[in-house]
């Protein structure tokens, strides 16, 4: 979740960094399209002539996008260390930073990679992943930055063609409208939703945690989830859903305990305003 570029920590030098722990950043992902299973396992220990239809292979593909600092991928990485974890995020400062912690952890299934939403089809080929976590993605509220969501239909159309059959989206977030707003677009790109929840670590108290998720819950949030795997594929689709988050609010602003990532702004503004008519109310 990035809301604006990353600032570098005094004495850090990203170009130093990325060539440190340039073992597990692949800078074109693009060489790796449909090879990625293979391509990142590693070589047999005394066998480094090996052909190719004899190396050894993940079992399957699982993509981070929006990966942030690794958390996610490294805990993942760790508990099931015969899956490939691609973690890809448009911040250098965090992939230098993944990459870090991943190599301090000892993980070695997992590889980290520079990129945005849209480039998943050219950095994968059809099929190639179990799965994409979106895990607490930036909500961008307003209706102008609507595309940008990495659970716009547009983005969701895209997946369905580098999941292997069967392959899930899943889905975490801190707001509830975001949630809302994913589940139009969920339908019309035809998804199918497996699961949904209110509160998704009650539910699932095993799941690895983000650092966003740590950070947010412990100011009060609650993780909002839903898994979805592609349906029929839509002879075509029409945007149908309003595209401001504000417009999934809950009608009783007063009432929020909780006010979610990058709606902080709205919502104040919006209490002031219903805050000004009552008091007007009152004085008539």
């Amino acid at each position: 979740m990035h809301g604006m570029h990353a600032r570098l920590p005094k004495g850090f030098v990203l170009e130093e960094r990325l060539e440190r722990y340039a073992d597990i950043i692949e800078v074109c992902p693009r060489h790796l399209r449909g090879d990625w299973a293979r391509a990142c396992h590693p070589l047999p220990f005394g066998d480094p002539g090996a052909s190719a239809d004899v190396l050894p292979r993940y079992r399957e593909v699982r993509l981070d996008l929006g990966c942030g600092k690794g958390a996610f991928v490294i805990e993942s990485a760790r508990r099931e260390p015969d899956v490939l974890f691609v973690g890809v995020d448009g911040e250098p400062y965090c992939i230098a930073r993944a990459a870090q912690y991943a190599t301090e952890a000892g993980v070695r299934n997992a590889v980290f990679a520079p990129g945005a939403g849209m480039a998943v089809t050219s950095f994968f080929a059809p099929g190639e992943l179990a799965r994409i976590h979106l895990n607490f993605s930036t909500p961008y509220p307003r209706k102008r930055d609507a595309a940008r969501r990495l659970t716009s239909v547009e983005h969701l159309m895209a997946y369905r063609d580098v999941l292997a059959p069967g392959g899930t989206v899943s889905f975490r977030t801190d707001s509830l409208p975001f949630r809302e707003f994913t589940l139009t677009q969920l339908a019309l790109a035809g998804y199918e939703v497996t699961w949904r929840s209110d509160d998704a670590r009650a539910e699932r108290p095993e799941a690895p945690v983000t650092e966003y998720e740590e950070r947010l819950c412990a100011q009060g949030a609650t993780v909002y989830a839903i898994d979805a795997v592609p349906g029929p594929r839509p002879e075509s689709w029409e945007q149908t859903a309003s595209l401001s988050l504000v417009d999934y609010l809950p009608s009783d602003l007063e009432g929020m305990g909780y006010v979610p990532y990058g709606m902080e702004a709205s919502v104040r503004n919006l209490r002031n305003l219903e805050r000004k008519g009552r008091s007007r109310g009152e004085a008539r």
